[in-house]
């Protein structure tokens, strides 16, 4: 598996993450700062302004001259000044020509918002001057002076000088924040390496060298951490020693396996000709022969079959299917016949009631061999437990797909009316020799069963189970194809199988 690159390692996004998110958080800053500086920019502005205007109340008869109203003018920045005190009383300096006022900012009405707002307004001013020659307004500010609140101060003065210094602020601010984005993500970047980055690659060179060579990869040693990949560390190592012991254990099973099936295949000829030969003692004379013999013949064919269910199961593997249109009424019947010729351990054949609620000419694209040994199973599970009844009968669903044309689930119902599942069983349903739902039984019918289903792309469920009987669902997804037309008379039976 190859190493991921620079720019596409954890490492390298956790960088770039942190800078953005840095950045982002010097943004949602910047806003209310930079409203804040051109609202202290003004307030300086209107102070200063006040001071000058005072001098027109210390000069002979309220007048200074020009050139005191110039240079006081010139030293706050402004083209018109008016202090208007309690009372009415107006101090004024002014230009001889003052100019004409663009925009008027009452800062005693302006909230947050708003200051928010007019900065923005100014600074894209700003950017229009960047790409032209700078523009100006005039504009005429107006609030309560920041040295008497009671005394209001109005001023008209030129916007370009606020510009600039905002245009500088920004500077300074962008400077300060690409500074602390870096330092922030360079600290958070060697921590999350140290903490999590170089953990992980140790996980993941683990998890590689263990899929590669489950045997031949040394155990994980976890650490003492307590967080997650502590957690991830030692479930890691408890993982790879199950693994380790699971895969041992197959192989064990493999060999094991193959040695049953050959002695299996051997046992099962041994049984079947042994069979042959008791039911020839039913033409003894001896009354006491005659009775215990259909109990013989029984145990060798329950022998037979067990026979012959283990050797199926360890040499099936994935179920080879051949599916087709075929008529799930005639299959069911089929499968009815067989499991109606079930023998019970005592060697009587089974008094039950097979009824097939599947209307003729039903069509579903499955393999009928396989299909009916499932329902065999699952019948005879039934009638050798004690069902006097089993009734079968299917549902469809019908869904319709993302453009892909009609898909439906099929699903049949095998129910019966036997003593239910006992504890055992059901904690071991699907289990092969694990338990079996019936008495007598190793476990590999409903095994089997589900093997079927499975292969299908279906599923075998248990619906319910209580003392008035049993209910099993075979669901069967019947594809995004309608199912041609089933002709009954070309199914192939699935007895001789």
């Amino acid at each position: 598996m190859p190493r991921p690159t620079v720019a596409t390692s954890l490492s390298a996004k956790l960088l770039v993450l942190t800078i953005l998110f840095v950045l982002l958080a010097e943004v949602l800053i910047y806003t209310p700062s930079i409203a804040r500086f051109r609202m202290s920019y003004l307030e300086e502005r209107l102070a200063a302004a006040h001071i000058a205007a005072l001098s027109v109340e210390a000069a002979p008869d309220l007048m200074v001259t020009k050139e005191l109203q110039a240079k006081l003018l010139a030293y706050t920045g402004t083209h018109v000044i008016d202090l208007i005190q309690p009372g009415a009383r107006v101090y004024m300096l002014s230009r001889p020509m003052p100019p004409q006022v663009d925009a008027v900012y009452d800062l005693r009405t302006t909230g947050m918002g708003m200051q928010i707002v007019d900065a923005g307004h100014a600074l894209l001013l700003a950017l229009e001057g960047a790409f032209g020659p700078p523009g100006n307004r005039v504009i005429r500010v107006i609030d309560r002076s920041p040295n008497d609140p009671v005394q209001r101060v109005e001023v008209t003065m030129d916007e370009r000088p606020l510009i600039d210094a905002m245009v500088e602020f920004s500077r300074r601010i962008l400077a300060v924040s690409v500074a602390i984005s870096l330092i922030a993500a360079l600290l958070v970047y060697f921590t999350l390496h140290a903490l999590l980055v170089r953990p992980m690659r140790r996980l993941t060179a683990e998890v590689v060298a263990f899929r590669r060579d489950p045997d031949g990869a040394p155990p994980l040693v976890p650490g003492t951490r307590a967080d997650e990949i502590g957690v991830a560390e030692r479930e890691l190592a408890a993982m790879q020693g199950t693994v380790r012991a699971a895969l041992r254990q197959r192989e064990r099973l493999a060999t094991l396996g193959t040695a049953v099936a050959k002695i299996n295949h051997d046992l099962r000829g041994i049984l079947s000709t042994a069979s042959l030969l008791s039911e020839r003692l039913t033409e003894s004379t001896d009354p006491e022969v005659r009775r215990v013999t259909p109990r013989l013949v029984a145990s060798l064919d329950r022998a037979v079959e067990l026979c012959g269910q283990t050797l199926s199961f360890t040499r099936d593997g994935v179920l080879p299917l051949s599916p087709e249109a075929v008529d799930l009424h005639r299959v069911a019947d089929e499968a009815g016949a067989e499991v109606l010729a079930t023998v019970h351990p005592d060697g009587g054949r089974v008094e039950a009631e097979w009824i097939n609620d599947i209307p003729a000419g039903t069509p579903a694209p499955v393999d009928a061999a396989q299909l009916g040994r499932a329902l065999i199973n699952l019948g005879r599970n039934a009638v050798q437990a004690g069902a006097g009844r089993v009734r079968i009968a299917v549902e469809v669903e019908t869904e319709a797909g993302a453009g892909a044309g009609p898909a439906g689930l099929l699903t049949l119902t095998v129910a019966d009316n036997g003593p239910g599942l006992a504890p055992r069983a059901r904690e071991n349903l699907f289990h092969p020799f694990a338990g079996s739902a019936r008495a007598g039984g190793i476990g590999l019918g409903l095994a089997i069963a589900r093997e079927v289903l499975r292969a299908h792309g279906g599923e075998l469920r248990l619906v319910r189970s209580d003392a008035t009987g049993t209910v099993f669902a075979l669901d069967i997804p019947q594809g995004n194809k309608e199912t041609d037309p089933v002709d009954v008379a070309g199914h192939k039976s699935f007895v001789s199988h």
